[in-house]
């Protein structure tokens, strides 16, 4: 489909992945984690906790649960997504995803639901009979089309299996990873045709400036810098003009970071914010895919001038 027109003005609905930090030796970095889900909150972004940005598919399921307590403890009403992992659990699709959900609620969260292998051999229908299950146990959850660059149990739903979903009433939006402009602009086709309040959350940290035809966002890029993603926000919404230019930096950090391999894009991340003196240590989970050190060199300008145009919004 032909893609619609631009949509200036428009209130922009930010969510924004947050990366687990790691320590030197391994383990978790608790006390910087609760630091980068209240800076996101702060900035006026939604966090997204147990995403593949927290290395959702790395992570034991006691470790997902420990994440989730603590964010939900966190929380004090204010609004947070988490994902609904149940990759390597024994037991049946729908209702593996009904028990995560459940959790997920309990603690105050939207859960959204990452594909699995155990879904990947459904056809359309049989994946919205999953969802419709899920329906049935929570009043409000997202779906989430991952493409296999990301890991390789990922799904991107076809379009009949994408009008489908449109009419279960409580998934209020999907995030779409394939980091395909052509597939993200027929969705908003479907969307603004047949159900305008279902929220379509571009997952494409190489095309960021989606949300200029439609888009509202769930990204892995905005862990770097919630704040400068939430300044290029409101400057679409106002209508300035400096939110072409802020935007045109914050894609060539994502450029950088989300080249090939792409899931290093998560080291890239512990980099940069450890550049920003928000995490101690620079080290991705142990068994993450690697960027060189020799990154940091470019980086580092990359935050320079994020900070000196978020300074010069005048934001907090």
């Amino acid at each position: 489909m032909k893609p619609q027109g631009i949509k200036p003005g428009r209130r922009i609905e930010g969510i924004s992945a947050v990366l687990l930090p790691f320590r030197r030796d391994g383990s978790v970095d608790h006390d910087a984690y609760g630091g980068l889900v209240e800076r996101t909150w702060a900035a006026g972004l939604t966090p997204a906790i147990n995403m593949d940005t927290g290395y959702a598919n790395l992570l034991a399921p006691e470790e997902r649960r420990e994440i989730l307590g603590m964010v939900g403890s966190m929380a004090r009403g204010r609004r947070f997504v988490a994902g609904a992992y149940i990759e390597g659990m024994d037991g049946e699709p729908a209702g593996l995803y009904r028990r995560e959900c459940s959790a997920i609620a309990c603690h105050g969260g939207v859960p959204i639901l990452f594909p699995a292998s155990a879904t990947g051999g459904m056809s359309g229908l049989e994946l919205v009979g999953v969802f419709r299950a899920v329906a049935g146990e929570v009043e409000e959850f997202l779906g989430f089309e991952l493409g296999q660059m990301f890991v390789p149990f990922g799904r991107i739903w076809d379009l009949d299996t994408y009008r489908a979903m449109l009419a279960i009433p409580q998934l209020k939006g999907a995030k779409h990873s394939s980091l395909s402009r052509e597939l993200e602009w027929d969705r908003l086709a479907v969307r603004d045709a047949e159900r305008p309040g279902f929220k379509v959350y571009t997952g494409n940290d190489l095309a960021i400036d989606m949300v200029q035809w439609g888009s509202d966002y769930l990204l892995g890029l905005s862990a770097f810098h919630p704040e400068a993603f939430a300044a290029r926000d409101r400057m679409w919404e106002a209508g300035d003009g400096r939110f072409h230019e802020l935007n045109d930096w914050l894609q060539y950090l994502g450029m950088l970071a989300f080249r090939a391999p792409v899931p290093a894009y998560k080291h890239s991340c512990a980099q940069f914010l450890h550049l920003r003196g928000l995490v101690a240590s620079p080290e991705p989970h142990v068994r993450a895919a690697r960027r060189l050190e020799t990154d940091l060199a470019l980086l580092e300008p990359i935050l320079h001038r994020l900070d000196d145009l978020v300074a010069g919004t005048g934001a907090p």
